[in-house]
């Protein structure tokens, strides 16, 4: 596994991905907002108090709000997106995930980061579907947040 680069991992196309298997990069810090938090409440109708009360989540069990753990990884494409930069595509699209698991609660207020890791990278009819492990990290905690393992399709220009 190499380190991670101080910028995106860049290839001229979509068949270069296989070339980048086992090449990582990571983002900048965001923070998640209380507002931001309570925006998703609304959106998804979730207004679980651990969620979008402070007083009460105060004395829960996690001493503040939470974020929905579908709030951050609804997050990946702002956290990640930015982390492979692939030439020579006329359109890139989120093929799903494998599996995600939420490891740590992220307290409002917090700034989180992805790492990703390009794990592989295959062939298909309509171009390259990219595999990828997406490592949502919070500032000053040693267990990430969420852990993806994440697809997307680059299709290549004609």
């Amino acid at each position: 596994m190499s380190a991670p680069s101080a910028g995106p991992i860049r290839v001229p196309s979509p068949a270069a991905l296989a070339d980048a298997v086992g090449q990582r990069a990571t983002g900048e810090w965001f923070t998640i907002a209380q507002e931001r938090i309570d925006a998703f409440a609304d959106a998804t109708e979730d207004h679980q108090w651990i969620h979008v009360d402070p007083e009460r989540a105060a004395s829960g069990p996690f001493g503040a709000t939470i974020a929905h753990g579908f709030l951050t990884l609804s997050l990946l494409p702002r956290l990640a997106s930015s982390l492979v930069e692939v030439g020579g595509v006329a359109m890139a699209m989120n093929y799903g995930l494998d599996k995600v698991r939420f490891l740590v609660p992220v307290p409002a207020g917090s700034r989180v980061r992805a790492t990703t890791e390009i794990t592989g990278a295959e062939d298909v009819a309509q171009g390259v579907r990219l595999s990828s492990t997406v490592t949502v990290e919070i500032e000053g905690v040693d267990k990430p947040a969420l852990v993806a393992q994440s697809l997307a399709l680059y299709v290549p220009r004609a």
